[in-house]
């Protein structure tokens, strides 16, 4: 048996639920034909480079597993078949990885919340207006009644 990683894109107006479920049906496939599952992560609705059958955003789930051949080509089949499978892809890999992906690694260190090396803003001035230094400026309304008064 060989080493495979699947990812899949399933249409933006199914449920999280149905993507589950879809993701079961794949992973019960590989299962009852001696296939062993060793990651399955699903990364949830991102947005999609361009669209795909019309959609803009697409649930993407992702397997890393261990298959004989046959049972990847009928699986691509099914996905094939699937009318909530926008695309997907299998590529053959060396090993199979057990740690998270790259995708939840990211999603994980922006989770913490950490704000703490933002350093320093600087001035922003009284309105909070990106340029601090660019010095005082009045209000359209504040102008109009200061060249109001300087023609009287």
């Amino acid at each position: 048996m060989a080493f495979y990683e699947t990812v899949f894109i399933a249409r933006q107006d199914i449920s999280a639920a149905q993507v589950e479920t879809l993701a079961d049906q794949y992973a019960e496939h590989i299962t009852s034909n001696e296939g062993k599952i060793s990651r399955r992560e699903n990364w949830g609705l991102k947005n999609l480079s361009y669209r795909i059958k019309k959609n803009r955003k697409g649930h993407y789930v992702m397997f890393n597993y261990d298959a004989k051949p046959d049972v990847v080509t009928e699986m691509e089949r099914l996905m094939r078949l699937s009318e909530d499978v926008l695309r997907y892809m299998t590529v053959r890999t060396e090993d199979l990885p057990e740690e998270p992906s790259a995708v939840l690694q990211r999603r994980e260190e922006r989770g913490r919340g950490d704000r703490g090396d933002r350093g320093d803003r600087g001035d922003r001035g009284d309105r909070g207006d990106r340029g601090g230094d660019r010095g005082y400026r009045p209000r359209r309304d504040e102008r109009s009644s200061q060249t109001e008064g300087a023609e009287g």
